[in-house]
C-alpha cells in the first residue's frame, strides 16, 4: 500500500520557460480544505502562476516559500535538480518513463536523495487508462494555431495567439469571428483527448464533420472536417482484411493510406498517438507528390522523427510556425510560396493555462487525491510511483541502468 499524504504542497514551478499552469486553482485549493479536512495544504509563492498569489490568499489558501516541512509536494513539469528536496515525495510529469536522456540527470538525483516519484502520466484506475492529462487542451489550442496558420499562409487577419487571451472564453469570441473559405477541406487524425479538443474548435468555428468517403468523393460549400480513425488511416501491406487489434499489437507490415486525403485537404491536424514500430503517414516523397492539396500541417502531436516529415522540429510558443519546402525537405521562413506552414509547438496547454489548470485540477481531487490521502486499495499510487525512498520500484526495474548507471 501507498503511504497516506496529510502535509501537501503546491510547488512554484521552476523548469524553463515558464509554465503557468497550476496541479490546483485556488477555488480548487479551498474545495480540498472543505473535503478533506485532514489534509494541511499550502502552496508556494509564484510571481509566473496564471493564478497570482492574491488569488490564493483570497481563497484562504496558506502561502510559503520553503516547502521543506511537507510529506508530498505536487507540480506540473519537472523539478530542476537543484530545487528537488532530498527523502520527499513529489508528483508530477518527469518524463523519465521512456528514458529521455534529456531527463536521465534528473533520474539520478531523485534517487541519490531519496526520494520517492510518483508520475501524473503513470495514474491509471483498475481498467488501465489515465486519469490524468492535458491532452484536451493541447488539442483546443493546436486547433486554434492550426487556423493562425492558415490565416499566416493565406494573408487573412491574424488571430490573436492563445496565450495573449485570458481564457477559452476570450479565445472563442476571436474563433467565431474568423472567416473561413466555403471550400476549406480539413483532416483529422486521431479520435482521443487531443482528438476531441481539436474536434471542438472544429465546431466552433463553424466547420462541419462528414464521413471519411463522403470526404474523398464529394465537393462541399461549406466547410468541413473529417477524422480518420485507425481503420481509415492504415492498410496491410498484403492487402488481407485490416484487424484494429492485431496493427495495435504490432504495426508492422502495414501502411499509410494517408496520402489521397492529404490530395483533398488543404489542412491537416495530427491528434494521434503514433508508435514508432508503426509506418509514416505523410513521407517526404508523399509530401512532394504533384497533386498534393496540403498547405498547413498543424502538428498537434509533434512527434519530431515521426511519421509526418515536414516535423523538422519542435516549435515554441513564441514563434510557433515554420515553412517545409516541398521539394527539398528544408526548413524554410513560413508562409514562403510553395511551402508548407507547419505548426508544431510541443507544449500547447501552456497557452491556455487556466482553463487547462482547472479541468487538472478537477480530475487531480475527483481520480487521485482521495488515493494519496486514504488507503490506495485500487493500487494507483503504487502503479504510478517510479522509485520509492531512492529505490526503483519492481514495477520499473527495467530503468536500473538509465536510473544508476
Amino acid at each position: 500500500m501507498a503511504a497516506s499524504y496529510r502535509k501537501i504542497g503546491i510547488i512554484r514551478e521552476g523548469k524553463p520557460p515558464a509554465d503557468r499552469r497550476v496541479p490546483l486553482t485556488p477555488a480548487q485549493c479551498r474545495e480540498v480544505s472543505f473535503r478533506f479536512p485532514q489534509v494541511d495544504l499550502v502552496v508556494q509563492r509564484s510571481s509566473v502562476r496564471a493564478f497570482t498569489d492574491a488569488e490564493y490568499t483570497n481563497a484562504g489558501v496558506t502561502l510559503a516559500d520553503d516547502l521543506a516541512d511537507r510529506d508530498l509536494i505536487i507540480g506540473v513539469k519537472e523539478v530542476p535538480t537543484d530545487q528537488l528536496l532530498p527523502h520527499k515525495a513529489y508528483l508530477f510529469f518527469s518524463h523519465t518513463i521512456k528514458q529521455q536522456p534529456h531527463n536521465r540527470k534528473l533520474m539520478h538525483a531523485v534517487v541519490e536523495k531519496g526520494i520517492t516519484l510518483i508520475d501524473h502520466e503513470l495514474l491509471t484506475n483498475e481498467h488501465g487508462d489515465r486519469v490524468l492529462a492535458f491532452g484536451y487542451w493541447a488539442g483546443v489550442v493546436g486547433a486554434y494555431n492550426g487556423f493562425r496558420a492558415w490565416q499566416l499562409a493565406h494573408g487573412g487577419p491574424p488571430l490573436k495567439p492563445a496565450h495573449e487571451c485570458h481564457d477559452l472564453e476570450e479565445l472563442e469570441r476571436h474563433l467565431h469571428a474568423l472567416p473561413l473559405p466555403k471550400d476549406l477541406r480539413i483532416v483529422l487524425t486521431g479520435g482521443g483527448r487531443v482528438g476531441k479538443g481539436a474536434m471542438g474548435v472544429l465546431e466552433r468555428a463553424g466547420v462541419v464533420r462528414v464521413k471519411p468517403q463522403e470526404f474523398l468523393e464529394q465537393d462541399f460549400l461549406k466547410p468541413v472536417y473529417t477524422v480518420l480513425n485507425t481503420q481509415d488511416l492504415y492498410e496491410r501491406e498484403d492487402r488481407q482484411p485490416f484487424d484494429k487489434d492485431a496493427f495495435h499489437a504490432d504495426p508492422t507490415g502495414h501502411r499509410a493510406r494517408f496520402l489521397t486525403y492529404a490530395r483533398r485537404a488543404q489542412l491537416y491536424m495530427a491528434c494521434h498517438f503514433w508508435d514508432p514500430r508503426g509506418p509514416k503517414i505523410l513521407s517526404a516523397q508523399d509530401l512532394r507528390d504533384p497533386n498534393l492539396a496540403l498547405q498547413v500541417i498543424a502538428d498537434i502531436s509533434c512527434d519530431v522523427g515521426g511519421p509526418i516529415d515536414s516535423t523538422l522540429r519542435a516549435t515554441s510558443i513564441a514563434e510557433p510556425f515554420l515553412g517545409y519546402d516541398r521539394n527539398t525537405g528544408n526548413e524554410v521562413t513560413a508562409s514562403t510560396p510553395e511551402s508548407i506552414t507547419v505548426m508544431a509547438v510541443d507544449n500547447l496547454p501552456c497557452e491556455l493555462p487556466r482553463d487547462a489548470s482547472e479541468a487538472f485540477g478537477l480530475d487531480l481531487i475527483e481520480r487521485v487525491l482521495p488515493h494519496l490521502i486514504g488507503d490506495d486499495h485500487e493500487g494507483m499510487i503504487d502503479r504510478a510511483t517510479i522509485v520509492k525512498d531512492g529505490s526503483l520500484t519492481p514495477r520499473y526495474g527495467h530503468l536500473a541502468e538509465y536510473a544508476l548507471a
